[in-house]
């Protein structure tokens, strides 16, 4: 753990503001919203794979559609089926 992590725990400070961590949130198997992405890398109805600040993401499904998207956040679509921080 870093020097700028440890003090975020220690001083219970958002870590999405911080360090930039991303944010995704899934609501059931058919939508979800990611913050703080950099930048998309790959975009298939079956797989969107994206940059963040700390890590890539990957989201595999059917179907898969980017419903809107703005410099800050996402809304992805389909039937969810895994999602991977690699």
């Amino acid at each position: 753990m870093s020097v700028k992590e440890r003090l975020t725990d220690a001083l219970n400070l958002p870590k999405d503001l911080t360090l930039g961590a991303v944010i995704l949130t899934i609501t059931g198997k058919h939508e979800a919203y990611v913050e703080n992405y950099m930048s998309l890398i790959e975009y298939t109805d079956e797989r969107i794979r994206i940059q963040t600040r700390t890590c890539k993401l990957e989201i595999h499904g059917t179907g898969l559609d980017i419903a809107y998207y703005t410099n800050e956040e996402m809304k992805i679509t389909g039937e969810l089926l895994e999602v991977k921080y690699c």
